[in-house]
């Protein structure tokens, strides 16, 4: 079964920014691995713009892009955090946050008009952050007793595997991380030594 095992995020802040009737909507673009990091960036970035009306945002996180938000932040609902989502749903980006931070101008947008705003600097700051595609990958952990360590390790360097978290004593335990097409075909490798034990962490 063919399956799809890359996905695309940015690996840098990029910015946009977008004018309309005196208001000005400045957004940002950045890397993010997980809830609480974009709650701290968040935070960041409201104070940095402090004085703004507005601070709106969506992210999107998991390899399986399975965590996602979107938050309006006092504008009409679904003028701003969706629109925002959408840009990045449209660019098949994963493990980014984008905050539009608005400074109102005095005249009102409209629904349509806020939504062409935020969509707008969302969509220039994910143009202007550089990108990258990444594989993803499944983390194992191996438990097994020191007498099968030249069996493991000659699977390990016959598939090019890097050793993370090693502890070799008379019970040994590391961990290793495979790319998720490739990871049935050693996984079942590692099954077949007698006395070891494979269990699977997670996904990234």
């Amino acid at each position: 079964m063919m399956f799809e095992d890359t996905y695309h995020t940015i690996t840098a802040e990029g910015e946009g920014l977008f004018k309309d009737k005196g208001s000005k909507f400045i957004a940002i673009a950045f890397p993010v691995l997980d809830e609480k990091a974009f709650q701290e960036k968040l935070l960041e970035i409201k104070k940095s713009y402090h004085d703004a009306r507005h601070h709106c945002y969506a992210y999107m996180i998991g390899a399986d892009k399975s965590s996602f938000r979107a938050n309006d932040d006092g504008e009409p609902s679904g003028t701003a955090g969706k629109p925002i989502l959408n840009q990045i749903l449209s660019a098949d980006l994963t493990n980014i946050g984008i905050v539009v931070v608005r400074y109102f101008g005095g005249t009102k947008l409209g629904v349509s008009g806020l939504i062409n705003a935020y969509k707008t600097a969302a969509r220039e700051a994910i143009a202007n952050a550089p990108q990258l595609t990444k594989t993803t990958n499944e983390v194992y952990s191996l438990q097994f007793e020191y007498p099968l360590m030249n069996e493991v390790m000659r699977i390990m360097k016959e598939e090019n595997l890097d050793q993370l978290n090693p502890k070799f004593e008379l019970s040994c335990y590391l961990e290793f991380s495979i790319r998720k097409s490739e990871a049935d075909r050693v996984v079942e490798k590692f099954k077949n030594l007698y006395g070891l034990k494979l269990t699977f962490l997670r996904t990234t």
